[in-house]
């Protein structure tokens, strides 16, 4: 029952793990248990850049803050979306402003413009556009705007297998799907963590990727004499505790993901081996073809 004031007003209650009073909209508790990449995209829709290097903890208070701040402005909109005529809010099938893709409302492409061309690079490889090197801000918009379009349509809002065979957790398969690739744990992002030491992961995320390499201070190369048409070719990673390998060649993590995303590898890793120690092992695997 709602609690009455001494003047006889209710009382407005927040949910259960909302630490935030007056703001029933923002349950700390849910947004504490988001996704790293999922808190940074919704702090991207809400014009929060500069998360890269931000941890899961920072970005759960930046998110709140964001959404605290929101909740203040004119219209009482939880969103901070300007009213329509006569002052009153929006009709829920209204697109907030800034948006111009009619019936799509979480695409709002006056926030997308305001991304920076890193991380409007970055969302597109997730979606698996590639080909984004010699792209302009613009065009880099364009495309961003035209794949999640795209992608708005699918059933049950969940990510559908596209064009590059991509499933809906983000790993790769065909018809030359391998066992160890079946066997292994679904990797999604830098917050997920194996169920036990040894347990073989494999992933597509390209920051999944990078922090497990850049932990073994492991650097993205090519093997010398494999390059295909000027495109980098046998992708390795030259790591110090091996030592340095002649034929390794060192290129930049843009056109190593390029190669990665284009043959539609996947990342098959251990974190760790059976004891506890830290492990170096990885293999590409391509679900049309075998690829070291």
């Amino acid at each position: 029952m709602p609690t009455r004031s001494s003047s006889g007003s209710t009382a407005t209650k927040n949910p259960p793990g909302n630490q935030t009073p007056n703001t029933p909209d923002i349950n700390e508790s849910e947004i504490a248990r988001m996704k790293v990449d999922d808190l940074r995209d919704r702090l991207r829709r809400r014009g929060v850049t500069d998360t890269a290097d931000m941890k899961k903890d920072d970005l759960v208070k930046a998110l709140v803050k964001s959404m605290k701040a929101g909740t203040g402005r004119a219209g009482g909109s939880g969103s901070g979306a300007k009213a329509g005529a006569g002052g009153g809010r929006s009709s829920s099938n209204g697109n907030p402003p800034g948006n111009q893709t009619p019936n799509t409302p979480d695409i709002n492409e006056s926030e997308i413009a305001r991304m920076k061309v890193d991380d409007l690079r970055d969302r597109l490889r997730r979606r698996g556009v590639t080909d984004t090197a010699d792209m302009k801000k613009d065009d880099l918009v364009k495309a961003l705007v035209k794949s999640m379009k795209a992608g708005s349509g699918a059933s049950g809002a969940s990510r559908s297998t596209g064009s590059s065979g991509s499933s809906s957790d983000g790993i790769r398969t065909g018809a030359q799907t391998s066992k160890s690739l079946k066997y292994s744990q679904v990797i999604d992002s830098v917050d997920d963590e194996p169920e036990r030491p040894g347990r073989s992961l494999v992933t597509t995320d390209h920051e999944v990727i990078r922090q497990w390499a850049e932990a073994r201070k492991g650097v993205p190369c090519t093997v010398d004499g494999t390059d295909h048409d000027g495109h980098a070719g046998v992708l390795r990673f030259d790591f110090p505790a091996n030592g340095r390998e002649d034929r390794l060649r060192e290129i930049s993590w843009e056109e190593w993901f390029d190669a990665f995303d284009k043959r539609r590898l996947n990342f098959i890793y251990q974190e760790e081996r059976s004891d506890g120690r830290q492990s170096n092992f990885f293999r590409l695997e391509s679900p049309d073809r075998e690829d070291g």
